[in-house]
């Protein structure tokens, strides 16, 4: 049985939501962003472009202006109405809806969505590991090179990252219930309720998280020794997030008379990764040099591409472990792929923190080896994003949000290495002395 479920700690130590010094991080991780925000709109202005990274930024856009505008949410002629799920799209059509199609103010918006992703990421390591992890956790996120600018592109990973984070800290919560104790099970309905509505909401945002509803459940039904209790919660957790997706998925049905949870975009997702000129990285050229489609729905090309990548599969096994081992690659890679970042002033400070992150991160894992919970949920994220993009395309796009949870690890490798290099100091002196 891990240690975490040896003894009950719940709600014993109350924890305070902005404890001293919160608060600066918290203002100088705006700041940080605020500027960036700033930096990035002057230097697309100059260029004459809209976005930093083309292609699904024009989409999400688009699709915020139609909510605001209270038109059909679709996107393309034919129209197709499943391609995106409308979290990230309902984001950006608040400051749409208040200020106009501001670059400007839709970026500031974001980076305060950064700062919360920040905040979040200590209530998470506070809850995991201590106060000053979450502290520690939280500077770290303030200063990311790549967590700053993202938090201000017009992309979906800060705000799929909050509610991530948000479900990963509802689920511990759901775990902290079934400690053995005298008072488990209270508060497990709300919790594990909530902790699948969390999930649902991030695949709102995101449809990719999906999978972690059942996997959490899964995992509880492990590790918990209250079996009653286990299978009440992982119940929970899955019709939270049915029941969050539900009125997502009854619309689809309406639209186009087929009913999904998600996107009819998982089968032209699928063949980006999965076809003969695939090399890892994302092209739609083939789809948009598809004829066939425009006589098709989009549940029909979503089921023509499925069949078009497994079949791909099923004839090429040795190409689709070398492309496996591509997606990999790109997902890993310490500098962002887009070509936009392709300069040394830039790969460099990339380079550098991501070598800092990795060691820390290592000596956290060691030192949090004996809480199997804490390593489930600090790794579990960037693991699952590993796996399901060895099967699409790769990118460190899809790892950003997953970093988030990881620099707990990375906060405990820095405490851990400050306290023996402290202890190990002290002692010395007390020698000589």
């Amino acid at each position: 049985m891990p240690d975490e479920f040896v003894s009950c700690e719940i709600d014993q130590k109350p924890h305070k939501l902005l404890p001293r010094g919160l608060g600066i991080i918290l203002f100088v991780a705006c700041l940080v962003r605020l500027t960036a925000a700033l930096a990035i709109t002057s230097y697309l202005s100059q260029v004459g472009r809209d976005f930093l990274i083309e292609g699904d930024a024009n989409g999400y856009w688009e699709l915020a202006q139609k909510l605001v505008a209270g038109e059909d949410y679709s996107l393309h002629t034919p129209p197709r109405y499943v391609l995106r799920t409308p979290g990230f799209p309902a984001v950006l059509a608040v400051p749409i809806a208040l200020f106009g199609d501001s670059w400007l103010i839709a970026r500031i918006w974001l980076a305060i969505w950064g700062t919360a992703a920040v905040w979040v990421t200590f209530l998470l390591g506070q809850r995991l590991v201590n106060t000053q992890a979450g502290l520690i956790a939280a500077l770290v996120a303030a200063f990311s090179p790549a967590f700053v600018i993202f938090s201000t592109l017009i992309l979906t990973e800060t705000v799929f990252a909050v509610s991530v984070l948000l479900s990963l800290w509802f689920g511990e919560r759901v775990v902290a219930t079934l400690r053995p104790s005298s008072v488990c099970g209270k508060g497990l309905v709300l919790r594990a309720f909530l902790a699948g509505a969390s999930i649902g909401l991030a695949c709102l945002v995101r449809p990719s998280w999906i999978f972690a509803a059942p996997i959490f459940g899964g995992l509880i039904l492990l590790i918990s020794p209250h079996r009653l209790h286990a299978f009440l919660a992982a119940g929970l957790i899955c019709a939270g997030t049915v029941l969050t997706l539900l009125p997502w998925g009854l619309r689809n049905q309406q639209v186009t008379g087929h009913f999904t949870l998600t996107t009819f975009w998982a089968g032209p997702s699928l063949y980006d990764g999965l076809n003969p000129n695939a090399n890892g990285d994302s092209d739609m050229r083939f789809f948009d040099a598809d004829s066939e489609r425009a006589h098709m729905s989009e549940y029909e090309v979503d089921q023509k591409y499925k069949r078009l990548a497994w079949k791909f599969v099923k004839e090429h096994p040795q190409r689709t472990l070398e492309l496996a081992f591509l997606k990999q690659a790109r997902y890993w890679n310490p500098v962002p792929n887009a070509e936009q970042f392709q300069r040394w002033w830039i790969k460099i400070p990339f380079l550098l923190w991501y070598c800092l992150i990795a060691v820390f991160t290592c000596i956290g894992v060691w030192s949090q080896r004996k809480r199997i919970w804490t390593l489930v949920i600090c790794l579990g994220p960037v693991i699952y994003f590993a796996a399901i993009h060895s099967i699409f395309v790769g990118s460190i796009r899809y790892r950003l949000p997953a970093e988030y949870p990881l620099l707990i690890l990375t906060s405990a490798g820095i405490a851990a290495t400050y306290q023996h290099w402290f202890r190990s100091k002290t002692v010395t002196e007390a020698d000589h002395s």
